[in-house]
């Protein structure tokens, strides 16, 4: 009797592939006593949502933070603004010392710089 190598060849690539199958089976179920596979619960769903839930926190904590930052500084030199008013400083260039063009103290009362030295403003404490 002759054997047929060609079909060896063919049930060892079956066998390996059963094998892989297998394997990745068993990460994402059971093999019951039956055969058949029952998936495994998905324990990272809950995770998945929390992390979701937590990602949009951080995100919406970071706006906020954001916002907020820009407001606090807004305050700031609005309250600075108003203590100059008080001191007879207002609208002077506190890099320069020269005064602050008029139509930039329109469109910002606050201004703390003239146009000049409008790149130096937000480097000022």
């Amino acid at each position: 009797m002759t054997l047929d190598t060609k079909n060896f060849e063919e049930e060892e690539k079956l066998r390996v592939e059963k094998q892989e199958i297998e394997t990745s089976l068993s990460k994402i179920g059971y093999k019951l006593e039956n055969g058949r596979w029952l998936p495994k619960p998905i324990e990272d769903e809950t995770d998945i949502e929390f992390r979701d839930e937590v990602a949009d926190e951080i995100e919406d904590m970071e706006e906020r933070q954001a916002t907020e930052s820009a407001l606090v500084k807004r305050l700031k030199n609005i309250d600075l603004a108003l203590e100059k008013i008080d001191q007879g400083t207002y609208g002077k260039c506190e890099v320069s010392d020269q005064d602050i063009e008029e139509d930039r103290l329109q469109a910002n009362p606050a201004a703390r710089t003239c146009t000049q030295h409008l790149d130096k403003e937000d480097t000022l404490k």
